[in-house]
């Protein structure tokens, strides 16, 4: 998959619309995502680029740098829990729908599954959708447009 191109080699003046046009970029979580046209995807190179940020503070830790966590994450650990799960692309973050993956961001995971606790008193909509999108972003096409199927034939669950 072709990586998003840096703002670095971007002249001021893009970088300043760029910048404005990714203002408000949040979406509800009840609302349809809109497909972006130079990538197909739903999120935008600024959302990623924010994303980016929030995951290297607040999940990194537990899902790796480059969010390809543990390759034991289908092993129980001692409590019976799983450890976090890479969210790259090759683990099952892609079997769940957007509006899921921000339930799991805000509210944590299920209790008797695994310890990831709540992060939403802490980030907002915005960069929970921010961070969804970067991890998102590694994924490969194939792995996206699967992952884009499920989370159309799951529209219907969506909160709101």
């Amino acid at each position: 998959m072709k990586r998003f191109a840096s703002l670095r080699t971007a002249p001021i003046g893009l970088m300043l619309a760029a910048w404005l046009a990714g203002c408000g970029q949040g979406t509800p979580a009840g609302e349809a995502q809109v497909r972006q046209p130079d990538t197909g995807r739903w999120y935008t190179e600024q959302q990623v680029q924010a994303g980016a940020r929030v995951f290297a503070g607040h999940c990194a830790a537990c899902h790796g740098d480059r969010a390809q966590a543990d390759e034991n994450w289908r092993q129980r650990e001692p409590d019976g829990k799983f450890p976090p799960p890479p969210l790259n692309g090759t683990a099952h973050a892609w079997h769940h729908p957007l509006f899921e993956l921000r339930n799991i961001i805000r509210d944590g995971s299920n209790p008797e599954l695994g310890n990831m606790p709540p992060w939403g008193h802490v980030l907002s909509d915005e960069e929970i959708d921010a961070t969804i999108a970067w991890f998102q972003s590694f994924w490969p096409h194939e792995v996206y447009e699967a992952w884009r199927e499920i989370d159309e034939r799951r529209q219907d669950e969506r909160p709101g």
